[in-house]
């Protein structure tokens, strides 16, 4: 058994859940629950970046008080990881004093080298959190939110990137810190190779509405957002207060995140991380956006899909099913309610629950309900699910599940054992006994993919079979 320790990023919470929220807790939620079936010690975080500037604004813009605004966002959030299933061991909240004590000792355990403080002109989006030179703007425009970036002058702290250009550059190169997917890689790559600037960790007490976590021995300044958002993946494992499960579970195997913050996680907090002479995360899987009948997702436009709604409306099952085999893992995909529906009626109506409900049907009706065939785990087709998930390769996971059900219909088409229980039982016994344990197989390995409908899938076919194999179908609990 080893540890194993996963985290998403933490979403602002200026606005309510959507579907990308939802894609990146089923992606890490799927691998948290395959160690769990390895036997793996799993800690799983999720969380909220309550102090970014955007919450404030929000906040305002809402008539009420920031910690509040927070605190009513926040608890949605949450309400989508029950209603999605996810398996998360805790959820943290930047805006909680624990928090801000790990930050600060995050901030005073860097190399004071690295930290040094100046007057700095710059062209500052407030939703990336992000200032921007000007060849990244896309006509003038943030290239991620498509709106003018404001001028910003002040004294803030800045950090020392520059320092870790060539040591970022081989920990990328040599996948000591794995960037998946390797296109992703390359992208960072070549930015870090560009060279690389100090950035901004601090802000003014003023400009920062006095809303964050202040800078260590300085109460005019409030942390970058980023710089306090990041040390998250550590003060929610007690860094700064009780770090038993720091010196459990640091350094992180997976940090899950969307590619318009592959900037701050490939390169700021692995130089935060060297600065304070913390050990480096092992990887970072980056997935891409869910764009909505080719569009992407905009309040203004009015397209944003509450995941709370469709899961509500559907079940967590065919939320889960969609994202993981119909959202590309590492590229951008559409959504559309048509899609949806359409794969939810091939995928699961008409293909996993009907072959469940067509074979446990025929036990019952032509074998009296007992089976005395043995059973077994096809471990050649368990481990192709397990590899293809520590690949982030969901869909083919999903794809090779989907082969083995079409399969076992078309078994029943030719075998039609319905038809042979009349002449030959023993052979129809034996072919139902095969497709069963098909069944059964299939269930284990959506375990970590659809967790309650694998339980139902078992317990169907536990109430349709007796085997030697005691125990074998025995409930599953995930």
């Amino acid at each position: 058994m080893s540890n194993y320790y996963l985290t998403t990023s933490i979403p602002y919470v200026n606005a309510r859940p959507h579907l990308g929220h939802a894609l990146e807790f089923v992606q890490a939620d799927v691998v948290a629950r395959s160690h769990r079936l390895r036997g793996d010690d799993v800690y799983f975080l999720a969380g909220s970046d309550d102090n970014s500037l955007k919450n404030v604004q929000a906040a305002a813009a809402a008539g009420i008080g920031t910690r509040a605004f927070v605190d009513q966002n926040a608890d949605i959030f949450q309400s989508l990881l029950v209603a999605l299933s996810i398996s998360n061991d805790a959820f943290i909240r930047t805006a909680d004093a624990a928090h801000f004590t790990g930050a600060q000792k995050l901030w005073s355990a860097c190399n004071p080298d690295d930290i040094y403080k100046k007057r700095y002109q710059g062209l500052y989006c407030v939703g990336c959190e992000q200032f921007y030179t000007e060849d990244e703007l896309i006509e003038g425009l943030c290239p991620e939110h498509r709106t003018k970036p404001e001028l910003v002058e002040e004294e803030n702290y800045f950090f020392k990137l520059s320092n870790y250009q060539d040591q970022l550059a081989k920990l990328i190169e040599t996948d000591e810190y794995l960037v998946v997917p390797g296109g992703k890689k390359k992208e960072i790559l070549s930015f870090i190779k560009g060279g690389l600037q100090d950035f901004s960790i601090s802000r003014s007490v003023e400009r920062a509405k006095n809303w964050g976590v202040p800078v260590p021995g300085d109460p005019s300044q409030i942390m970058y957002v980023w710089f306090d958002a990041l040390s998250n993946y550590i003060t929610g494992l007690g860094y700064g207060d009780d770090e038993t499960l720091f010196k459990k579970f640091w350094p992180a195997d997976a940090h899950v995140v969307g590619k318009g913050i592959i900037r701050f996680h490939a390169v700021y907090w692995p130089a935060m991380l060297l600065s304070a002479r913390i050990p480096l995360p092992k990887s970072l899987f980056v997935h891409g956006y869910i764009t909505v009948n080719g569009t992407k997702m905009s309040k203004s436009i009015g397209n944003v899909i509450d995941p709370l709604s469709l899961a509500e409306q559907y079940g967590v099952d065919a939320v889960r099913f969609y994202f993981l085999r119909h959202i590309h893992p590492f590229e951008d995909s559409d959504f559309t309610i048509d899609k949806f529906r359409n794969a939810y009626t091939a995928d699961l109506a008409n293909g996993i629950g009907n072959l469940v409900s067509r074979v446990t049907a025929m036990i019952a009706n032509n074998c009296a309900g007992t089976l005395l065939h043995p059973v077994s785990i096809d471990a050649s087709f368990q481990k192709h699910i397990t590899d293809y998930i520590d690949q982030w390769d969901f869909r083919s996971a999903l794809n090779l599940i989907m082969e083995r059900v079409a399969a076992c219909d078309g078994r029943i088409e030719s075998e039609k054992p319905w038809a042979l229980a009349k002449t030959d039982q023993a052979t129809a016994h034996a072919v139902l006994t095969e497709l069963a344990n098909e069944i059964y197989n299939i269930g284990l390995a959506l375990r970590p993919i659809m967790p309650l409908a694998a339980n139902r899938i078992i317990e169907q076919v536990s109430a349709a079979v007796i085997s030697k194999a005691d125990g074998l179908f025995a409930k599953l609990t995930v």
